[in-house]
């Protein structure tokens, strides 16, 4: 029932799917689309920071009247900067030095750490019913997302498909004949990461092969530069998943490791 994104562009959508996608536009990350009035909908815009790592800039929330923009450190409802934690009707948003939680009472809960990284989980009753990067929750990998009717598509056309379109934005779309590369030579390093036995208990939880795929991206993209957001972000995201599907994982940051 969780949809996130992380790290180097890394998507999971509700049905277990990781892909990776560069978009800086603002998309739609997940919303309701049975009906022609949304229960609600989450937007995100990614952008480049100063390490050039992308970073979530913004999430703007919708949920039934209210709309809600969060920003690292801020919280905007219906226009207002609101202190946390700010409870109205349905609607709770806490904020910590890490983390901004929101949990709205028709079903949704939203994590995110001011960062690179979020989380949205959404309740059954929404199965089969939403849109956006997140995918249509109907319990199928890659169908409907990445395969409708004959036609297949890429995971970057898939994302472009979900842009929100604005009047003055200016922002491209990421090419869509852009191939990944394959970065095998990093897999006997990722599953030693993630197979650690720090993770012992998460590895009957999660698909252990869509993280360490992600994790070879990772590498590959980061051309030898090991920085902590290369190497830590989908290990980070691995044992956020374990926690959340119940597992226990042991500390496995160190001094000298993330």
């Amino acid at each position: 029932y969780v949809c996130s994104t992380w790290g180097n562009n890394h998507f999971k959508t509700f049905d277990g799917d990781i892909y990776q996608f560069p978009g800086i536009c603002e998309y739609n990350f997940v919303s309701d689309c049975q009906e022609s009035y949304k229960e609600f909908s989450v937007h995100i815009q990614r952008a480049l920071n100063s390490n050039n790592h992308p970073e979530i800039q913004y999430i703007l929330i919708t949920i039934k009247d209210f709309t809600v923009y969060l920003k690292p450190k801020l919280a905007v409802v219906d226009g207002r900067i609101v202190k946390t934690p700010y409870y109205s009707s349905g609607l709770l948003i806490e904020s910590s030095d890490i983390y901004t939680k929101v949990y709205a009472k028709l079903g949704l809960i939203l994590i995110w750490n001011q960062e690179d990284a979020l989380m949205v989980e959404l309740d059954s009753k929404f199965s089969n019913q939403t849109c956006g990067l997140c995918g249509d929750y109907n319990g199928v990998p890659t169908y409907n997302e990445f395969v409708s009717g004959d036609a297949s598509y890429n995971a970057i056309t898939y994302g472009n498909l979900q842009k929100i379109s604005k009047p003055n934005a200016e922002c491209e779309d990421p090419d869509e004949t852009q191939a990944l590369p394959s970065c095998n030579e990093h897999r006997d390093e990722c599953e030693r990461l993630l197979t650690s036995s720090a993770f012992a208990d998460c590895q009957s939880r999660l698909n252990l092969e869509m993280y360490i795929q992600a994790c070879m991206q990772d590498k590959c993209a980061c051309n030898g530069n090991e920085d902590s957001f290369c190497l830590c972000s989908t290990i980070s995201e691995y044992s956020r998943q374990c926690s959340h599907a119940g597992g226990r994982p042991a500390e496995w940051r160190t001094q000298d490791f993330c």
